[in-house]
């Protein structure tokens, strides 16, 4: 089963937002300052969620089609039984 990109990139985006945000108001900084980390966060979070969704995707999409090459390499020397 191949992953959603998008809604788990966006997923992780906003945990990682709302994680900067409050890691940045323990660490007492400004209000404005705790927005700017979990902003610039939640994009980067964003776009390494993506790029490692879609590499393993396409790993998955890869093992898919070796599994139904197998089968049918299987069935065909069996004789179709």
């Amino acid at each position: 089963m191949l992953l959603n990109v998008r809604s788990t990139a966006i997923r992780m985006a906003v945990v990682a937002f709302f994680a900067l945000s409050i890691i940045s108001w323990l660490s007492e900084l400004s209000p404005y300052s705790c927005c700017k980390r979990a902003l610039l966060g939640a994009i980067c979070a964003f776009f390494t969620t993506k790029i490692a969704a879609k590499a393993i995707n396409a790993i998955l999409l890869n093992a898919m089609i070796t599994s139904k090459e197998n089968q049918k390499k299987e069935n065909n020397s069996d004789g179709g039984n």
